[in-house]
């Protein structure tokens, strides 16, 4: 019985980060998650920090 709670509270735990997350995405117009790529952040560009992946 006690994995069952524990299950659910997890469950519920995890829908509520997902949503929490998503309400720019949800909820605006146009709304869209930020990129967490390096090339896209103008302070890592500045200090010539680039992308492994993407050579500049």
């Amino acid at each position: 019985m006690k994995i069952i709670l524990v299950l659910a509270i997890s469950v519920i735990l995890l829908l509520l980060a997902f949503v929490l997350l998503g309400v720019k995405v949800l909820f605006v117009k146009e709304g869209k998650f930020p990129s967490g790529h390096v090339h896209d952040h103008p302070e890592m560009r500045r200090r010539g920090i680039g992308c492994a992946s993407r050579p500049e």
